[in-house]
């Protein structure tokens, strides 16, 4: 039978990170754990990694070793608590990969989301017909069920932008492309940009799109998401990834600042966000009068 599934969360990566300084601190190496607590190597690596949740009987071992004191041993002990808890992913964690689970997760929890989109409408911005027609055509051999949860997860994660007193704030660089490839036919798609005008309108929502001639560009491989946390609680900033061949969490400070300088060249080239709202509507009227169905 396999192993029970563990989903990365905000929590599971603080515990991990805490973990592995304090081993450090106590100038410890990996070898030498293993040596005097009978943990191994391996799954030690995976604990540090927050690839796994350390059971209590484990983690006090640890603790002992490290020479952990009290007040440290009960933020620690908090922390596991709140790694054991479910993410918002749990109810979709069967018709999503594990790096998109953990991206739903980390969503839920970040201050601000920083994103270039290539080729479709950001997931957070999706309306329900969009997003099933987008689902439909890029998974056709997966049963609707599958299907139908992954549309359910896209309308979860878009509660973050009405989130009670700290709504995520979203800034958002999208290709003239996403705008322009019909997707659903006409009716759905100025559904669709009309959406996009309308949800440009929140405080916490920023949109533009870079436009044709604007020419060739840093992000030209492909759409990235840049996720930066409240600083509260140290969490550092990562990337996702989402590719033809897999998703990908990215994290660094090195790769982190490259995304981050290229977002920067990005929203820089595109149109601001009032003559993108312009554009926007003038496509959705476009489709009105173009007929297509």
């Amino acid at each position: 039978m396999a192993g029970k599934r563990t989903v990365l969360t905000v929590q599971l990566r603080r515990l991990a990170a805490l973990l592995s300084e304090m081993r450090e601190r106590a100038g410890i190496s990996k070898e030498v754990v293993s040596e005097r607590t009978g943990i191994n190597v391996t799954t030690l690596y995976r604990i540090e990694s927050a690839q796994a949740r350390p059971q209590r009987r484990t983690l006090m071992a640890m603790l002992d070793l490290y020479g952990v004191d009290d007040a440290g041993r009960s933020d620690v002990i908090q922390l596991l608590q709140e790694a054991q808890k479910p993410g918002m992913s749990r109810p979709f964690e069967a018709a999503v990969s594990d790096v998109y689970a953990a991206y739903i997760n980390f969503e839920s929890d970040a201050r601000s989301e920083r994103m270039y989109e290539l080729s479709c409408i950001p997931g957070l911005l999706q309306t329900e017909r969009y997003a099933w027609a987008v689902l439909d055509t890029t998974m056709p051999k997966v049963d609707a069920g599958v299907v139908e949860q992954r549309l359910r997860a896209r309308v979860e994660r878009a509660k973050v932008l009405n989130r009670e007193g700290n709504p995520l704030e979203l800034w958002v660089v999208l290709d003239e492309a996403a705008i322009r490839r019909v997707v659903g036919g006409a009716e759905v798609m100025r559904e669709q940009l009309l959406r996009l005008a309308e949800e440009s309108e929140k405080r916490n929502v920023i949109l533009q799109v870079l436009p044709f001639d604007a020419g060739a560009h840093p992000a030209m491989v492909g759409s990235f998401v840049l996720l930066d946390f409240f600083p509260e609680h140290g969490d550092p900033e990562l990337v996702y990834v989402e590719g033809i061949a897999g998703d990908n969490i990215v994290e660094g400070e090195t790769e982190i600042r490259r995304f981050g300088v290229m977002f920067d060249q990005l929203r820089a080239m595109a149109l601001s966000p009032r003559d993108s709202i312009a554009l926007i509507h003038e496509v959705a009227d476009s489709l009105a009068d173009s007929g297509l169905s």
